[in-house]
């Protein structure tokens, strides 16, 4: 019975999560009603003690990268850089590389630190022109993002600033380049089966004479004679957030150390901090600080226009996926408490391999919740500590820990009701019925990589 209650809370979030509900206002519901089947006097302290408080520690540690990022993403919009980044790299790839052309300009904003939702607004009005000039089915569209934004870019290369792959260091003590040459061999695994599956999509609409199609909806308006900025000046802040991303890494633990302490008259003791468990949290925050500086100074003025509101929109984005994801974060901590959960965590156990069982964890509780993010905290606030002891004793570093954490986190978590997922067929005009499919087999192709990348580690100990 006790399973029952801790599954049926899980497959309840993730139903009301598919059919649209606020994870905000249902996380907390479902996990009362787990708490209240299980012993009912205890829901009270429970929310206040386990939920609130694991709640408001997520959106204390992350929250400022959230915003930062946000407000980067808007900024690299708003300046123009995002469109001069894309169309150049569509004339680089050229008019028959349509696919490769689309991937690559997803992957370069991600992985220069614009956020997934971002990336999607950005790409997909030359997405559309480029795949109705080529006679493409406009349906491949969302694979051809989803490859280069939700894969290999978010969470399986080093130095990732989004949020996947900085969520485990605070568990693990290492940073955003954990287990590089193991990050880079998922990454090749990702596009040596990614690109051929959707090129192969490609030619089977060929041969069956389909082409971009007719009567589709949000078709965006042909480009205008806009002059945009030059494609140096417009990758300047992306190369700035990458390049000081490890530079203030370095001069974090060089200045503080590895813990650090500070007096102030007004303080009553001394305020201590780890600084291995926020060491590559302040890092991004301090290179996206650079990058929106960047970004400033070389388009001010285009920026300085539209700057109010898209500020706005930008902060509304960020508190909703900040405390979508902390809601999350707190219904598992509740969870993580209940009898069956331990049931299932013994369960787990059985599985003899730590990277295995934190693979397996990881992305079945992303693939529940809806989001790389959440089921990451989750699991690594409920297991991290079984993950580690289970590593040492198996020798295996905190870097590869990390890294196939945050490589599971994207992989099931692009199921039919992952909020990005969502926006993107939202934003393109289609529904889960014309281009889900290839969404789904890029999400199976992640999944199989991490386990790659852990029979690469075995194999030959690289790291």
């Amino acid at each position: 019975m006790s399973i029952l209650i801790v599954l049926g809370a899980l497959i309840f979030l993730m139903v009301v999560a598919y059919r649209g509900f606020s994870v905000i206002l249902f996380a907390p519901v479902a996990a009362m009603l787990a708490v209240l089947l299980t012993a009912p006097s205890a829901v009270p302290p429970v929310f206040v003690g386990v939920f609130m408080v694991k709640m408001v520690t997520f959106l204390r540690d992350y929250f400022p990268l959230f915003l930062l990022g946000a407000i980067f993403g808007k900024l690299i919009e708003l300046s123009g850089f995002a469109r001069s980044i894309v169309s150049s790299l569509i004339r680089v790839a050229g008019p028959k590389r349509v696919i490769a052309s689309i991937v690559l300009a997803s992957a370069v904003l991600t992985y220069g630190g614009v956020s997934v939702f971002v990336v999607v607004f950005a790409v997909y009005p030359f997405a559309a022109e480029m795949f109705r000039q080529a006679d493409i089915p406009k349906r491949l569209i969302p694979g051809a993002i989803a490859l280069g934004s939700f894969t290999f870019t978010m969470d399986a290369l080093p130095g990732s600033p989004q949020i996947q792959n900085i969520i485990p260091t605070t568990f693990f003590k290492t940073d955003a380049w954990a287990a590089p040459w193991l990050g880079t061999v998922g990454a090749v695994v990702i596009l040596a089966a990614g690109f051929p599956y959707l090129e192969w999509r490609r030619r089977q609409a060929a041969a069956s004479g389909e082409g971009y199609g007719t009567g589709h909806v949000l078709e965006p308006e042909p480009a205008g004679p806009e002059r945009l900025p030059h494609p140096a000046v417009a990758l300047l802040p992306l190369v700035a957030v990458f390049a000081m991303n490890k530079v203030f890494s370095i001069l974090i633990e060089k200045h503080y150390g590895t813990v650090h302490e500070v007096m102030l008259p007004g303080l009553a003791k001394p305020l201590t901090t780890q600084i291995s468990s926020v060491k590559a949290i302040w890092s991004v925050e301090a290179a996206l600080i650079v990058g929106i500086l960047t970004v400033l100074a070389f388009a001010f003025g285009t920026v300085k226009r539209k700057f109010a509101e898209g500020s706005k929109a930008a902060i509304s984005g960020s508190l909703l996926a900040s405390v979508n994801t902390a809601s999350e974060y707190g219904f598992g901590a509740v969870i993580a408490t209940l009898p069956g959960f331990l049931l299932i965590q013994k369960g787990l156990q059985a599985i003899p391999n730590p990277l295995l069982n934190e693979a397996v964890t990881v992305t079945t509780l992303a693939g529940v919740t809806g989001s790389a993010s959440g089921g990451l905290s989750i699991a690594l606030a409920a297991m991290s500590e079984q993950f580690i002891a289970a590593a040492h004793a198996g020798q295996v570093p905190m870097e590869v820990l990390h890294r196939v954490a945050a490589m599971a986190s994207g992989g099931m978590d692009t199921l039919p009701h992952n909020g990005a997922v969502i926006t993107l067929l939202a934003v393109s005009g289609l529904t889960h019925r014309t281009s889900y499919r290839d969404i789904f087999a890029l999400t199976c192709v992640k999944t199989v990589a991490v386990f790659v990348v852990i029979a690469v580690y075995y194999a030959t100990g690289l790291v």
